[in-house]
């Protein structure tokens, strides 16, 4: 794998799963880690060149979800608590971008945001969608603003959650999260920067996360993304405060006031810039929105997105 250069490069930072009733843990995650039968495995459908992994689900205008950037994170990872609920009312797209989760990782592949958009439009067109509704969680959320950015009319409605995309000082916890090197004991510190509520951590689901942080390959393709000195990629995800103020589109921005990995001075400036939007920040809640508050967090998307649908 190459590593891109600050330049080229662009990329966030985590969702993993979970649930306070569950512990986090469906029955089928103790397998899944080792199983060719993972929910994590999805459809597969090649976007402007590249195999991709994606879960499809619902009816009606289409969704496009799109995760974060941590250690051993996938679409399913981080959206299996919201992609039901939003599903009920719209067809929901949930794609595990390059380098990450089970979509192919190419020997000579160049993680960078022109890449990343690139393989984002080549979905969307392999699946013949005019237009779709984009969901952004952190680097997902930096992805979504270059993705409307340069393709305005393929974007509907834009929701940024926990999103880098603009400039700041890279925190200890991005830090440590885009440095993290496979053990248990290192996905136990990683996970306990992203939750509010310690509760929601346990020793199993660190466990299991480790074990998919380490499958074949994937450390490999996550270590060339995130070299230090790690500013330059923070720098390297923003888009231009020029750029953010001529998106047209409605805008709504999710942030957890105590996050610790994004600070929530991001969202404020978000929208600040963005003249159709509108900020809703959760208390008593870390980086993980839609897994800290799933129920809210899923109405509060779907009405938004829903006023769009009464429009058209």
């Amino acid at each position: 794998m190459k590593a891109a250069s600050a330049e080229d490069h662009g990329s966030h930072a985590l969702g993993v799963v979970g649930r306070r009733d569950e512990l986090l843990l469906l029955p089928s995650d103790r397998s899944a880690m080792s199983t060719p039968q993972s929910p994590e495995i999805g459809n597969s459908i090649v976007a402007a060149g590249l195999r991709t992994n994606y879960h499809d689900l619902g009816q009606g205008f289409p969704v496009l979800l799109i995760h974060g950037s941590g250690p051993g994170v996938s679409a399913y990872a981080n959206w299996r608590l919201v992609m039901p609920e939003l599903g009920k009312d719209r067809r929901v797209i949930a794609p595990d971008m390059a380098g990450f989760g089970f979509t192919d990782r190419p020997a000579d592949a160049i993680y960078n945001m022109d890449n990343w958009v690139t393989q984002a439009i080549g979905l969307i067109d392999a699946l013949d969608l005019a237009q779709v509704d984009l969901v952004g969680n952190s680097f997902g959320g930096a992805l979504s603003l270059a993705l409307a950015i340069r393709h305005p009319k393929r974007v509907r409605r834009l929701v940024l959650m926990g999103a880098a995309g603009v400039k700041f000082e890279l925190t200890p916890a991005l830090d440590a999260v885009w440095g993290y090197t496979p053990s248990f004991v290192n996905m136990r510190k990683v996970m306990d920067w992203f939750a509010y509520d310690r509760n929601l951590v346990s020793d199993e689901l660190a466990q299991l996360r480790y074990e998919a942080s380490n499958r074949p390959g994937f450390q490999e393709s996550y270590a060339a993304m995130f070299p230090a000195p790690r500013q330059r990629w923070v720098d390297a995800l923003a888009s231009s405060d020029e750029d953010i103020r001529k998106l047209p589109h409605e805008t709504l921005i999710i942030h957890g006031r105590e996050d610790q990995v994004l600070p929530l001075s991001n969202s404020i400036q978000l929208s600040q810039l963005i003249l159709r939007s509108q900020l809703h920040v959760y208390g008593r809640c870390g980086h993980w929105t839609q897994i800290e508050h799933t129920r809210r967090f899923a109405q509060l998307v779907g009405n938004f997105l829903a006023e769009a649908d009464a429009a058209s």
